[in-house]
């Protein structure tokens, strides 16, 4: 169950725009990502959800989508993300160094993104903006840094695992269909064998 979870939970970056996502459902995925582990059980995150469409508006020019597609600047009109949550790092919570509030974003956000696909909605992290610029947008005192963005949606498009390559080659990029392919690399190729016993 929890295999074929992982395996549709895809990053998707095209959405249906007209089908907006109840706040409710947005809440309780937000509960998901609070249930996740946190170094030294610090909790530092907090979540800002957008879905007002003048907002979701204005925010969307500040984020980078799909690095490796140089000729892409992003989802078109129609297809961009009804909601996004914006993942905070509370600097009063944080005692330790700022990398244990990356390590709690990490698992925060693939419980957010698990609980999604499971009710049909896919979604992109993008790390790629001006955390200074999103703040400002959000009106967003200087207790808090805007550490990642998630867009979400139904998705408008379709996203395939495949195995990498012979030449190595990990970047994502769109058939002639517009499909997204997705590389991974084969399972041997991660196992690092401890040393032979003497």
């Amino acid at each position: 169950m929890i295999e074929q979870l992982v395996r549709q939970t895809r990053t998707v970056r095209r959405f249906h725009q007209d089908r907006p996502l109840d706040p409710a459902m947005l809440h309780r995925l937000i509960d998901l990502a609070r249930l996740g582990g946190s170094a030294r059980n610090a909790q530092v995150l907090k979540y800002t959800v957008v879905t007002d469409g003048r907002l979701c508006g204005q925010l969307f020019p500040l984020l980078g989508w799909a690095g490796y597609l140089r000729d892409w600047p992003g989802p078109a009109e129609g297809e961009r993300p009804p909601a996004y949550i914006v993942c905070l790092l509370d600097n009063e919570l944080l005692k330790g160094p700022q990398t244990e509030a990356h390590f709690d974003l990490g698992i925060a956000t693939q419980n957010l993104l698990l609980g999604a696909a499971e009710q049909g909605v896919f979604g992109c992290r993008i790390g790629a903006f001006s955390a200074a610029a999103v703040q400002r947008l959000l009106q967003l005192s200087d207790r808090f840094t805007a550490l990642l963005v998630v867009a979400l949606g139904y998705p408008a498009e379709t996203v395939v695992l495949e195995e990498m390559g012979a030449d190595g080659d990990i970047r994502y990029w769109h058939d002639e269909r517009e499909v997204h392919h997705v590389p991974k690399r084969p399972l041997a190729d991660l196992l690092v064998a401890p040393p032979e016993e003497a």
